[in-house]
Parts: structure tokens; sequence; C-alpha cells
């Protein structure tokens, strides 16, 4: 309990954000297919809309929660090539498709397969699906990883923000929910709807899954509504 009132009193301090730590190994994985029109679905504050607009021509933002998304829509106003909706996936422009398509903490906020697909009707033809997500943990696996990241947390928070923080930034503070999926589901679901896609268990409560549609995508579904 002392060790563990430590880590927590340290983790207050120096905050970081797990989901901004995987932004620059996801803006990679976007610029490595060329994307030049890109949706973030779930766009916070902007911190991954940033990093994919100094790669790619265009980025729209989906974001619902109405500060996060007046926040980013402020950050972007005199960007012409930046669009923020203030919207859930469901808001999406129905009728269009993506060069690529990021989810950074929040497929576990949506169903999960009928989500999948549509995100896969969304992709144009050799477009790329990039996932960060949050899963529910289960078994010795999980546990090792978690007890690992445990302790790597405060030891990344001193790294990242050395300076002790007053309070948590505003991108940290946007809704929350507890993931009801095993990776075990989240597997089984994306070998049904996203055929050939990479996913791996990463540190600090992520997975990543990463999906290159076929350059001509017979399996692609007509983008509806969630």
């Amino acid at each position: 309990m002392v060790l563990r009132a430590f880590l927590d009193r340290v983790n207050r301090r120096h905050p970081w954000s797990h989901n901004d730590h995987y932004g620059p190994w996801i803006a990679r994985r976007v610029v490595g297919i060329g994307a030049r029109d890109v949706l973030d679905v779930g766009c916070g504050a902007g911190n991954l809309v940033a990093l994919l607009r100094r790669r790619a021509v265009t980025v729209t933002g989906l974001e619902p929660d109405r500060e996060m998304a007046r926040a980013a829509a402020e950050r972007f106003a005199d960007d012409p090539a930046v669009t923020i909706v203030e919207a859930g996936f469901a808001g999406r422009d129905l009728g269009r498709r993506f060069d690529a398509i990021t989810l950074v903490a929040v497929l576990h906020h949506l169903p999960l397969v009928p989500t999948l697909r549509e995100l896969r009707g969304c992709l144009a033809p050799g477009g790329r699906l990039v996932v960060v997500g949050c899963f529910r943990e289960t078994g010795r696996v999980d546990l090792l990883v978690s007890l690992l990241s445990v302790f790597l947390n405060p030891v990344m928070g001193l790294v990242k923000h050395p300076a002790r923080a007053a309070g948590l930034p505003l991108h940290m503070t946007a809704p929350t929910a507890d993931p009801t999926e095993t990776l075990g589901d989240i597997r089984a679901a994306a070998a049904r709807e996203l055929p050939g896609a990479r996913i791996r268990r990463r540190l600090f409560w992520r997975y990543s899954l990463v999906y290159d549609a076929p350059a001509g995508d017979s399996l692609a579904a007509p983008p509806r509504a969630t």
C-alpha cells in the first residue's frame, strides 16, 4: 500500500498522456502509405491532428465532447486544411472515404464489430486504419505487462514532465470509460471484419491495430451511421 501511494503521488505530480506517447508511432504508420486525406476519430484537443497535419494534406477530426471540440477548433482556426467536427463517429460524412483513419482510446467507447465494419467501409482503396486502443485485462500475460507498466509509468512521467504539475492538462481531462472487450475479443472481431489486421499488445494498457484495405477493396461495406 505504501508503494502504491508513492506511485500515485508521483503520477499526479508528473502526469503524461499514454495516448500521446503513441502519437509519433501512429503518424509514421499514416505517412508510410503516403496518406493525403486523414480522419481522426475522437480527436480530443487535437494533439494527434497536429502531428498528422505535418504529414497529410487535409485532416478531419471528429470529437463528441463539446469542450474538447471547441479547443481543437480554436487551435486550428487558421488552418483551412484542418476540419474539426463536434460529433462522434456516427456524425462523419457518410459519403466520404479517407486514405487513413486513426482512433486512439476511442474504439472501446463504440460497439466493436459494427464499428470495425464501418471503419473498413470508410477507407479508400489501399487506405490504412490505425488504432491504439484499450482492452479489458485477463490472464497472466496481461497481468505481467500491466505490472511492468505500473512501475514504468512514474519513470516516464519524470522523463516527459520533470516539472511538478499544478493539475492535468486539458487533453487529459476528456471523458473516459472502462473497456469491456478483452484482447482476445478484439482479435476475433478483427479477424472477421478486418482480414490481415496486425494486432499487438503494448505497454501502458494499450494495444495497436493496423489494417490495410486492399487496393480494390471488394470487402468494403457502404459507410453507415453507427
